[in-house]
């Protein structure tokens, strides 16, 4: 399992890679919140740890900005323990937050039910048909006509399966932000037009005139 650590203090950055090499993990590691969102798009990993207290671009900002992305497992570990930090925390979109400093043991054993939670709630999902496009949630593969294969980036798959599992029902902007991003700022409205777009070039026979992603009066609609 591919793991990256955002942190800024080289000795805590060797330390954690250490305990996660030591349990059997590949860890990667950049120093700073721009340096990970730019990883994060060149690779996305299983999990990310992030560290809170950085400059330039804080912990917090990297998750808000992962979250627009990406559903990949965000873990903070810093030295920010006050209750409201763990609660911006989680409610920005963390899936745990560990305060330093840290027990080796305890670390893997909450970055392994972070992990396993994440692995059960993919195998959970079943592949499901729509008219001529299949979706398979395990393998984050599209398949058109059974033999063309769209291969999406996580958040366009999100976004996708999303669609697929409310087929014929209206989906307003505002709706689509919250329940894939998990985001309600009212300024990032504009990634779901962007994203859609994306998604219409890569299954529809024609972006300017979709079969299946229609734009309603008051935001899109899936169809067979």
């Amino acid at each position: 399992m591919d793991i990256l650590v955002v942190d800024d203090e080289l000795a805590t950055l060797r330390l954690i890679c250490f305990v996660l090499e030591q349990a059997g993990y590949t860890p990667r590691h950049v120093p700073n919140g721009m340096q990970a969102l730019a990883e994060i798009e060149r690779r996305e990993p299983d999990l990310v740890l992030l560290d809170v207290a950085m400059p330039t671009l804080d912990g917090f900002e990297v998750c808000q900005q992962i979250r627009l992305v990406s559903s990949v497992p965000i873990m903070f570990l810093t030295a920010r323990g006050l209750v409201q930090d763990r609660v911006k925390g989680l409610r920005l979109g963390g899936d745990d937050y560990i305060i330093k400093p840290f027990e080796a043991e305890e670390l893997i054993a909450r970055v392994n039910a972070v992990l396993r939670r994440s692995r059960r709630s993919t195998r959970e999902s079943s592949r499901f048909t729509c008219g001529a496009i299949s979706l398979d949630p395990l393998t984050q593969v599209v398949t058109i006509n059974n033999n063309q294969r769209s291969d999406l980036t996580p958040i366009e798959f999100r976004l996708m399966h999303y669609l697929m599992q409310n087929v014929g029902q209206i989906l307003t902007t505002d709706q689509i932000l919250s329940d894939v991003w998990g985001y309600s700022d009212n300024t990032a409205r504009n990634l779901v037009a962007v994203y859609i777009r994306r998604l219409r070039t890569k299954i529809e026979p024609s972006a300017s005139r979709p079969d299946h992603i229609k734009t309603v009066a008051k935001g899109y609609r899936f169809e067979t």
